[in-house]
């Protein structure tokens, strides 16, 4: 390859001012959600189109490759490249207008789709294709790979809903489009267009979802020579799109989900090509392993419903009138080959519905044999009427090389979904993934499909065209390449002169890492390595979920940089594990700059499709890193404050006098490595266990005995929440009890990546705790986290394991009992910020369900506060700690009237809240006591 280097001091030279070549970023983007790692030289983010210009001038002069990108989530390798990155997501992503009454808007690349959706809203308009990234993936993404989504039947794809294009050529020429028509480079196009009318007209257009190669049919003079259509879907290898007017659709008045039942995957593929008869907006295909995979992720709730079978369509009917709706609906229940069937119109049950098709696409990146599932073959289409037969042969073919997957897909449309297991890891993993793909790619050539059906041939297919197009239209593709692109400068290796299928595969270049490892990793085979590539970059950590309750990312949220979601993260340590990029190990740089803003939320551990779990790998580089060194200050400071706290416990009364004094708390935070703008929290006079000590005279004797695990922060700085729940346990007939010693999770010393010490700390409290031989309830929710959850890992005992299953949080003991009914909080308005951890790993539904059944008017906020432990509070962490809690915290709370409560079970969130507001933070003991 050769040495382009030199290629950003050009760039800097030329006055573009967003250039980066160090190492995170170069890892960060040398992989999108494909099996791809193409290591760029450099990432640029544009501010401006002149920019974009400029580093296309200046990559022509000194002839380095140019790849355009935008959320990354494209999984067949379209979005990476070997010499500049061009990164439209982070500057480039504005509505620039919305015409409501020719139902257009303007928008610039890396424009997010949900973005353009709310703009477009107001004026009862949206974007018609919506892929399942649609909260994170970008319209010039969407442009490249002419995307879809489910409702493509009502729709149609991107480049039918694209209007005009300005781009920039692999030339450097301008073109503004539809109303650029004579032009030399038109005229050359016309030329080769004119030489393959016969080609053209005989192999291409042939059924919606053929999306492989060039869209030569649009160029064909019965369809008017539209260039605007032909280049959406060309994968950035003929120009750079710098802003787009893309048509908008008005919504149908009324839509009712058909759930259609079918003994197996094919039968429902059989039966695909006569739902189109009763003109559907959607039809989806989804498999019972698929199902399975929900029910077992999420929980059996998370499963509605469904018709008998073992396979389903998922058929929205939608129109202007309910009746018309309904009757359609009814009729294809009734005129379909399905055994069982549904009709659906309530909205709630319907989008629960959906939701089982939404959470199984994410789950699907582990197979059902529970390996790691891979992106490559997860998109071919055929002809809808030939759907039936060419699963059943799919079928057969993954049986022939012992694979297995989850399949599910937009049936209707004849394209099929599925990531398989491929035995990447093994020394003949390669061999077995190219002999895969080319006897994939002849099946669907003599099903007359399409190597994709929406995602683009990228790596993963470019080199199988071939198999599916004649040599003339392959020359024709060389040909349209050459119009646009003469000096191969864009997207190389895609499409034209293609790169093998086999090369650059990300996990190949990989080994396993298990020796003197701190963490089980039982899930991945004790392997970090393999724990790290869970993430297949499908880049939901980008997307902003805190308005449906989710967590992940809180610090991408904040600073909307790739370093700062967990796939950035996840891909620097899978550059640290094969040593290439990140080449020190552990105490490498670009490791520790990727996890300097990780909170440890544990978000992405129940919010990332292929369960990623940055909190535990932040624990294992810290450990790796400080073994048997010196640590930063705050890992003595913060990561021990159990220690300190307890040594303060003996006079708390002098400890709080003295941090009173001028000077004294702003010395003792800078001398801790703590931020001087946080606040010292006073120890509480009495602490938690002295008074249940003392007041053991007064409580009952007599009722179901149950043991409360008094974590540091209800024991030394609130007791008073530890006095709540004594007294809800008591009215709830319980008879609470403490252990005979106090004892400590070692929550903190877990975060800090203490985790030797973490290990003799929990397994003395766990093995305390089992013989116990009661029920457990967690107070604070990110120690109950640890008992329910790090504690297997960190121990892997059977202790571990019997404190894990007999721990509860305060809100699931309640709803577990027999006869109890909680307090009436009718009338009362609750604003609840989850912990993250109680979000994470024990769920938050049950105490909103409680909440509900008191009465109360419960608003759940999404993300994290912000403090998330030790994060906020150490030096350099304040201000993105701050924008986090700015992001949706601080907002409810300043907008929640006087009288609403602000329920906060972690003593974190209730100390930011006391931090940055007027108001206090209450526990769910203390507001159930409130209630009449």
């Amino acid at each position: 390859m050769p040495d382009w280097t030199p290629i950003s001091d050009a760039l800097r030279r030329a006055g573009v001012w967003d250039v980066r070549d160090d190492g995170t970023t170069r890892a960060m983007y040398s992989s999108d959600a494909s099996l791809y790692r193409v290591p760029p030289t450099t990432v640029v983010f544009p501010r401006a189109i002149d920019e974009v210009a400029t580093v296309l001038d200046v990559c022509r002069a000194e002839g380095v490759p140019i790849t355009a990108r935008g959320a990354g989530t494209s999984v067949a390798g379209n979005a990476v490249g070997p010499g500049v990155v061009l990164d439209f997501s982070r500057h480039l992503g504005r509505v620039l207008g919305v015409d409501p009454d020719r139902r257009t808007a303007v928008v610039e690349p890396g424009v997010v789709q949900a973005v353009l959706q709310r703009a477009a809203a107001p004026h009862g308009l949206r974007f018609g294709p919506d892929p399942s990234t649609h909260n994170r993936c970008t319209i010039g993404g969407m442009i490249g790979n002419n995307a879809c989504g489910a409702r493509t039947l009502g729709y149609g794809r991107t480049s039918d809903n694209v209007v005009g294009l300005e781009l920039l050529t692999g030339a450097g020429e301008a073109l503004s489009l539809p109303a650029a028509t004579d032009t030399p480079l038109l005229d050359r196009l016309r030329d080769v267009t004119r030489t393959g009318l016969a080609t053209i007209r005989t192999e291409f257009g042939r059924f919606g979802r053929q999306a492989s190669g060039y869209g030569l049919e649009h160029l064909l003079p019965e369809n008017g020579f539209d260039v605007v259509r032909f280049l959406v879907g060309s994968e950035g290898t003929l120009g750079i799109v710098t802003r787009a007017t893309v048509r908008l659709v008005q919504d149908p008045a009324h839509r009712v989900l058909v759930a259609l039942g079918y003994d197996d995957i094919a039968s429902a593929g059989d039966d695909a090509k006569a739902v189109l008869g009763f003109r559907p907006t959607a039809c989806e295909g989804i498999d019972s392993r698929l199902v399975d995979v929900v029910r077992e992720r999420r929980g059996p709730q998370a499963v509605p419903l469904l018709p008998r079978g073992a396979a389903w369509l998922f058929v929205e009917i939608a129109g202007d009138t309910r009746d018309d709706v309904l009757d359609r609906a009814r009729a294809l229940a009734d005129g379909c080959r399905a055994i069982d069937a549904l009709v659906v119109d309530d909205p709630a049950r319907a989008a629960a519905l959906w939701r089982i098709r939404e959470d199984g696409a994410g789950l699907a990146g582990r197979s059902p044999a529970g390996k790691p599932a891979y992106a490559g073959w997860e998109d071919a289409a055929v002809p809808p009427d030939r759907m039936g037969p060419y699963l059943r042969d799919f079928e057969a073919l993954l049986t022939e090389f012992g694979l297995t997957g989850l399949p599910y897909g937009h049936f209707a449309d004849g394209c099929l979904h599925i990531r398989l297991d491929l035995p990447l890891d093994r020394p003949s993993g390669t061999d077995v993934f190219r002999r895969f793909l080319v006897a994939a790619a002849e099946l669907v050539a003599r099903y007359g499909g399409s190597l994709s059906g929406e995602h683009g041939d990228g790596r993963a297919r470019s080199e199988l065209l071939p198999l599916m197009y004649s040599p003339d239209a392959l020359r024709l593709f060389g040909a349209v390449k050459h119009v646009f692109d003469p000096d191969s400068l864009l997207n190389p290796g895609v499409l034209v002169d293609p790169s093998p299928v086999d090369a650059d595969l990300r996990v190949p270049q990989t080994s396993p890492l298990r020796t003197n490892l701190a963490l089980a990793y039982r899930s991945d085979d004790g392997d970090f390595s393999q724990a790290v590539h869970r993430c297949t970059g499908v880049g939901k950590c980008r997307a902003d979920t805190t308005g449906t309750g989710g967590v992940m990312c809180p610090s991408y949220v904040a600073t909307r940089e790739e370093k700062d979601s967990t796939r950035g993260r996840a891909r620097v340590l899978q550059e640290m594990v094969n040593g290439s990029l990140v080449s020190k190990g552990w105490r490498s740089p670009e490791v520790h700059d990727a996890l300097d803003l990780c909170l440890s939320c544990k978000g992405c551990g129940s919010d990332c499709p292929t369960g990623v779990d940055m909190a535990s790998y932040k624990s294992e580089v810290l450990h790796q890193s400080y073994r048997g060194r010196l640590r930063p200050v705050s890992h003595y400071s913060l990561g021990w404050l159990p220690r300190w706290a307890a040594l303060a416990g003996r006079a708390p009364r002098l400890v709080n006098a003295m941090t009173r004094l001028p000077g004294v708390a702003s010395a003792a935070l800078t001398l801790g490595g703590a931020d001087r703008r946080r606040n010292i929290p006073q120890f509480a006079p009495v602490s938690f266990r002295r008074w249940f000590a003392d007041t053991a005279a007064d409580r009952r004797t007599t009722g179901d005995p149950v043991v409360l695990f008094v974590d540091t922060f209800t024991d030394r700085f609130t007791p008073e929440v530890g006095i709540a729940t004594v007294r809800v346990l008591e009215d709830a007939g319980f008879r609470p009890r403490l252990t005979a010693k106090r004892q400590c999770c070692g929550l903190t010393w877990i975060t800090t990546g203490q985790l030797d010490a973490a290990r003799r700390i929990l397994g003395r409290t766990v093995t305390a705790l089992a013989g116990e031989g009661v029920p457990i309830v967690g107070m604070e929710p990110s120690c109950t986290a640890v008992l329910r959850s790090d504690g297997v890992d960190l121990l892997g005992t059977d202790e571990a394991r019997r404190v894990a299953d007999s721990t509860a949080t305060l809100a699931e003991l309640l709803t577990d009992r027999d006869g109890w009914a909680p307090p009436d909080l009718s009338g009362t308005a609750v604003v609840a910020q989850p912990h993250c951890h109680h979000h994470a790993v024990m769920g938050w539904g049950t105490d909103a369900a409680l909440l509900r059944r008191a009465g109360a008017r419960v608003e759940r906020l999404g993300g994290c506060c912000g403090l998330a432990g030790n994060f906020g509070v150490e030096r350099g962490h304040h201000d993105v700690s701050v924008a986090i809690a700015e992001h949706q915290l601080l907002p409810a709370v300043a907008s929640a009237g006087r009288d609403a409560v602000i329920l906060a079970d972690g003593y974190s969130c209730r100390t930011q809240i006391g931090d940055l507001t007027d108001r206090r933070g209450m526990h769910l003991a203390e507001v159930l006591l409130t209630g009449d």
